[in-house]
């Protein structure tokens, strides 16, 4: 089957290029102080080869800005819908309410929250929503189901986090199958160490939708990503290969990457990739 490139990270990017992303609001604060620089972050994913590209929302959440989250909400499409070609797609990313690597923070009802903020992305026009980065399963339905009744096409990536230990690969198959029962069209795991993603990747085989995987560069001494490592993308790609061979055709990058691995992947995989 042939392959999806996705993006690379926008938060840690913006940083290496010089944009504050301070909390509790990170990558969010670009849209206001760096619009321009997140642009140029999407332009070059594009360039790199990637097809489909994740929205800056991530934390544009009415918990870190309740006065303005909807207008940095649909401006992040914007950017992004305007830095690339026509034919490619735009995502919308819905995270969790609170912190990624902190499943046990997680509301005890998120569900009018992610309500709203599904609804303003697929009215801001994205082409899919990505519930992504999800720590705990059943915020994670919830988000799906919200994503879904837009009638936006809806994809779902867990993390089991840096330490690969938040989650099981067995949770994140039945989560993953859970997923799709409640309509999601795709299923992936991301934000987690390269080296120690493909025991993850390998059960979405049987969710029975296009599954695959967005990892992060690993530790530094992987040199794979975070600082300057010329050997970094290569390393990389070889670890997208393994999940290639896994069945994956939904490949991206998360968090220390950059275009250089995204442009990586494209050469790696130049065979296989679907123009759209």
């Amino acid at each position: 089957m042939a392959i999806t490139l996705l993006d690379g990270p926008s938060g840690t990017e913006l940083f290496t290029r010089g944009v504050a992303t301070p909390l509790p609001g990170w990558s969010a604060h670009a849209l206001i102080e760096a619009p321009d620089v997140v642009a140029a972050i999407h332009r070059d994913y594009a360039v790199a080869g990637a097809r489909v590209h994740t929205a800056n929302t991530f934390r544009t959440k009415s918990r870190q800005f309740p006065a303005t989250w909807d207008e940095l909400t649909r401006r992040a499409i914007e950017l992004c819908r305007e830095a690339i070609p026509r034919t490619h797609r735009v995502a919308g990313s819905l995270a969790p309410l609170e912190d990624c690597y902190r499943p046990d923070l997680s509301p005890e009802d998120p569900r009018p929250e992610h309500r709203q903020f599904a609804h303003v992305l697929a009215s801001a026009g994205c082409d899919v929503i990505l519930c992504e980065t999800f720590p705990h399963v059943g915020e994670a339905l919830i988000a799906v189901e919200e994503a879904v009744a837009t009638g936006v096409e809806t994809w779902v990536s867990f993390t089991a986090g840096p330490d690969a230990n938040l989650l099981t690969p067995a949770e994140i198959e039945r989560g993953a199958r859970a997923a799709v029962k409640r309509g999601a069209t795709a299923v992936l795991v991301n934000c987690m160490s390269a080296p120690k993603m493909l025991p993850f990747v390998e059960r979405l085989a049987d969710a029975g939708v296009p599954f695959g995987a967005y990892a992060n560069a690993g530790s530094p001494d992987d040199a794979i990503g975070w600082k300057s490592a010329p050997e970094g993308p290569g390393r990389y790609a070889d670890f997208a290969e393994a999940w290639v061979n896994a069945g994956a055709t939904l490949i991206g990058s998360c968090c220390g990457t950059g275009p250089k691995h995204i442009a990586e992947l494209a050469r790696r995989f130049r065979e296989e990739i679907a123009d759209t």
